[in-house]
C-alpha cells in the first residue's frame, strides 16, 4: 500500500503518478496519448485527481489502461493529515476571504431565452469547463456565422387562419417526436453538472425526443442507457406512454476504422439505441484556442513548459492510420467505408454527419443512408466553414432532388424557436440543439434543460401560430424571405446543375 508522499515523489513528466478513488495509477506513458493533452494530467503529479478525474470521465475508463499502469491501493489519509492539508490550502488562498463570492444563480423560473443560459453558465462553469464549451476554431468566423445566418432568413406571416390547434410533432431519425428538435451529440456534460448527459436523457424522455448521445460521453453509455430507461418508466403512469423518447449513438471512427467502428456499432446496437450518427467532418481536430490556451496553461502551472506538446499525433494501432498531427480519430475514413458501416448496423436509421456543401450532400443522398446531417461542428473544426443554414439553403437551390432522397437534419447557431421554423421551411427534418442545452445543466441540471425545452416549445408554437401554421408539416419555402442569405452563395455553385461534374 502506497502512502501520499511515495505518490508526491512521482510529480514530472519522466514519473508521473497519480491517485483516483484511494487507487495509485502510473500514468507516465500516457500522458502525451491523453486526449486532454499531458498538462490535464501533469496539474495533478503526485497528487489526488479524483475530484476532477469524476467530473470528465466515465465509470471503468482506469479499467481501460493496461495493467502495469495500476500501482494499488493508497493509505488512508488521517483525520490529522486532513487538517493538515486543508490548512495548507488555505493558506496558498483558495479559501481567502477576499477571493470574490460568485454571483447567486437567477431562479430558473426567472430565466426567458435560451440566450439566458449561456451568461449563467460562463459564471458557475469553472475556467476548465468554460474554455472548453465555449471554444472554437481560430478566429471564431465559423462560430459567429452559426448565429448571425439566421438572421438573414426573414419570416412571411400569413393571416385570418384558425390556429387554436397547433401540432408540433414530427418524425426524426425513425423516433415520433414531440418536438422538430434532438438533443445533439456533445461530450464532456460533467463538466457542467455531477449528473452529466443523464440529465439530457432524462430531459429526452420527458419531453419525448430523441437525444443523440455522444462517443465521448463522460457518463458510461451503458449507465445512461440504464437510467434513460428508468425515466421512461418513471413517466408511464403519467404520460400513458406519450412522453417516451429515444436514444441514437453518435460514433466517431477509431483509428482501426473498421475492426474498432464494428465493435462500437455492436455495443451501441446491444445497449438499444435507435439510431446511428456517424461524424464525418473530424478528420483532424480543429484548433481550437481558448481550449489549447488553458490546456497550455495547465503545463505551465504544472511546471513542465520545457516539454510543452500540443496536440502530438497517437501511435497508431496495428493495421490503423499512420500518425497524423491533431488525428484523433480515423484519418482515412471514407465513402468507401459507408457500405461496411450500414451492413454492420442494419435497417435502423444511419445518418451522416458534417455535411457542409451541396455537393456532399448530392453524394451522400446517393450512398444507401438514411438522413444526412448538416454541421460544421459548432464552429469547432474548420474556421470559415459555412453555416448549416446556408449548406441548406444551398442544397435548396442547387440539387433540390436531395430533399425528397434523405431525410436533413442540422445543428449549429439555434438560439430561437423561429430558428428551428426557418430551418423547417427550407427542408429539415429535425434541427439539433448542443451548446445550449450543456449550458442550461451546467446553471440547474436536469431541471435546466427541462426549461430550455419549454422555452423552445413556447417559442416554436407561439411563432407558428403567429405565422397562420398549425402544423410544422405545412412549413415550406412560401413562408420564408431568403434573399439577404442567398447573397452568400457564390455564383460558381452554379455548375451544381450540371450534376454529371460532382463525383
Amino acid at each position: 500500500m502506497y502512502t501520499r508522499k511515495d505518490v508526491a515523489h512521482h510529480n514530472a513528466r519522466h514519473s508521473c503518478w497519480v491517485i483516483v478513488s484511494n487507487h495509485v495509477y502510473d500514468v507516465t506513458k500516457f500522458l502525451d496519448a491523453h486526449p486532454g493533452g499531458a498538462g490535464a494530467i501533469l496539474l495533478y503529479a503526485g497528487k489526488d485527481a479524483t475530484a476532477v478525474f469524476e467530473a470528465t470521465h466515465p465509470a471503468g475508463t482506469l479499467g481501460q489502461l493496461p495493467h502495469e499502469y495500476h500501482l494499488g491501493p493508497v493509505a488512508p489519509i488521517t483525520r490529522d493529515a486532513e487538517f493538515s492539508l486543508a490548512s495548507k490550502e488555505n493558506r496558498g488562498g483558495s479559501q481567502s476571504s477576499e477571493s470574490p463570492v460568485p454571483a447567486p444563480t437567477p431562479h430558473l423560473h426567472t430565466v426567458q431565452n435560451l440566450n439566458e443560459f449561456e451568461s449563467i453558465a460562463k459564471a458557475c462553469l469553472s475556467p476548465n469547463a468554460w474554455a472548453y464549451y465555449n471554444s472554437a476554431a481560430d478566429s471564431l468566423a465559423s462560430f459567429h456565422k452559426n448565429l448571425t445566418d439566421w438572421s438573414k432568413i426573414a419570416l412571411r406571416p400569413r393571416i385570418l387562419r384558425n390556429v387554436s390547434k397547433v401540432s408540433l410533432g414530427r418524425t426524426i431519425m425513425g423516433h415520433r417526436s414531440s418536438l422538430p428538435v434532438f438533443i445533439a451529440p456533445t461530450a464532456r456534460a460533467k463538466l457542467g453538472h455531477p449528473d452529466g448527459e443523464v440529465c439530457l436523457a432524462r430531459a429526452a424522455a420527458r419531453h419525448n425526443i430523441l437525444y443523440a448521445v455522444s462517443s465521448y460521453a463522460s457518463i458510461g453509455h451503458a449507465e445512461l442507457a440504464e437510467e434513460f430507461v428508468k425515466e421512461k418508466t418513471r413517466l408511464v403512469p403519467i404520460s400513458a406512454r406519450s412522453a417516451q423518447g429515444a436514444l441514437g449513438f453518435q460514433l466517431y471512427l477509431p483509428y482501426d476504422k473498421e475492426r474498432g467502428g464494428r465493435a462500437l456499432i455492436a455495443k451501441a446496437k446491444d445497449l438499444g439505441f435507435q439510431a446511428l450518427v456517424v461524424t464525418v467532418d473530424t478528420p483532424v481536430v480543429g484548433k481550437r484556442e481558448a481550449d489549447e490556451r488553458f490546456q497550455a496553461e495547465l503545463e505551465v502551472i504544472s511546471s513542465d513548459r520545457a516539454a510543452v506538446q500540443v496536440n502530438v499525433p497517437r501511435k497508431a494501432e496495428p493495421g490503423g492510420d499512420a500518425p497524423v498531427l491533431r488525428g484523433f480519430h480515423s484519418s482515412s475514413l471514407e465513402w468507401d467505408d459507408i457500405p461496411w458501416i450500414r451492413e454492420a448496423w442494419g435497417p435502423q436509421p444511419l445518418i451522416i454527419k458534417g455535411i457542409q456543401t451541396a455537393e456532399d450532400a448530392l453524394r451522400a443522398s446517393e450512398a444507401g443512408i438514411d438522413g444526412i446531417y448538416l454541421s460544421n461542428h459548432g464552429g469547432r473544426q474548420l474556421d470559415y466553414a459555412p453555416s448549416s443554414i446556408q449548406t441548406l439553403l444551398e442544397i435548396n437551390r442547387f440539387c433540390p432532388e436531395v430533399l425528397k432522397r434523405v431525410e436533413v437534419y442540422l445543428d449549429g447557431g439555434v438560439r430561437r424557436g423561429t430558428d428551428v421554423i426557418k430551418a423547417i421551411c427550407l427542408g429539415a427534418k429535425g434541427v439539433g440543439l448542443g451548446r445550449p442545452l450543456l449550458y442550461a445543466l451546467s446553471g440547474y441540471g436536469t431541471g435546466g434543460v427541462d426549461k430550455a425545452l419549454q422555452i423552445l416549445s413556447d417559442e416554436i408554437e407561439t411563432s407558428l401560430r403567429l405565422m397562420g401554421v398549425v402544423d410544422v408539416s405545412e412549413l415550406d419555402l412560401s413562408f420564408v424571405n431568403t434573399t439577404a442569405l442567398e447573397k452568400d452563395l457564390v455564383s460558381s455553385f452554379l455548375h451544381l446543375k450540371d450534376y454529371s461534374s460532382i463525383a
